[in-house]
């Protein structure tokens, strides 16, 4: 696959090469500008997954910026940093479709996690086509699907009616080797927060606990899901993905 390309704008030398060092480090090709027009001209001259710009620039605003990159690379993400933010600037920004406002100074691990989160969910936008069949089974990793509980490769989510959807993230299991299969525990009907409720193998024969993060009874179980898991790694499209195993509402213990 191609080196994901981000362009980096800002006027301050300090920051482009900060970024240069530390997402080409990372593994990605990045492009530096230090005014408003040159990086426009690149980026309609040039193909960038990802545009970073300050808002402060020295001829125009970065959110002139912003605006216009939407017309020339809409396919472009975009996220605004500056050292001056305002609720305004914010608002503005996310109407405008930037993925995020960040305030300056940030750590080198909080950009890197910033453009891994986004090239996850461009991930599901480029692999989707592959998976068509199974979008009803699957979950991307973005904003729009958070995950607000996470434990040792399991997850839990609100989904619709009430219902929660609990599952796991394909990522952390691959570390244990190549997967195989997804086997549910038989007749359960309740299931207890930190208890199994399926067991996940790999080619070796190796099989984990798969542990309910929450205390629930079950709704409905994901018939896909062995489906999903062969088709994902056969096409090597488990980066980025979370699978869903079960619906389920919780209960009060």
């Amino acid at each position: 696959m191609a080196k994901r390309r981000i362009l980096v704008l800002d006027d301050d030398p300090i920051v482009t090469h900060s970024c240069k060092r530390v997402l080409g480090a990372e593994g990605y090709s990045i492009a530096t500008a230090e005014k408003g027009e040159d990086a426009l001209n690149k980026l309609a001259k040039e193909d960038f997954d990802l545009l970073i710009t300050d808002v402060r620039l020295p001829d125009i605003n970065g959110m002139e910026v912003l605006r216009e990159s939407r017309v020339i690379k809409p396919e472009t993400d975009v996220v605004i940093i500056t050292g001056y933010p305002t609720i305004e600037d914010a608002k503005e920004s996310t109407k405008l479709g930037a993925y995020e406002y960040i305030e300056k100074p940030f750590t080198p691990d909080f950009m890197i996690n910033v453009a891994k989160k986004i090239f996850d969910r461009k991930g599901w936008i480029m692999r989707q086509a592959y998976v068509d069949e199974f979008r009803d089974y699957v979950v991307p990793l973005d904003r729009e699907n958070p995950v607000i509980f996470y434990k040792e490769g399991t997850w839990a989510r609100p989904a619709k009616d009430g219902l929660w959807e609990i599952g796991c993230d394909l990522r952390y299991w691959l570390l244990t080797g190549n997967l195989l299969y997804i086997e549910f525990i038989k007749d359960i009907e309740r299931l207890e927060a930190g208890q199994p409720f399926a067991r996940i193998f790999t080619s070796s024969g190796q099989g984990s606990d798969l542990l309910s993060p929450v205390h629930a009874e079950l709704r409905e179980v994901n018939v896909k899901a062995n489906d999903i898991m062969c088709a994902l790694l056969k096409e090597h499209l488990s980066e980025g993905w979370l699978l869903w195993l079960a619906r389920v509402l919780p209960i009060e213990t």
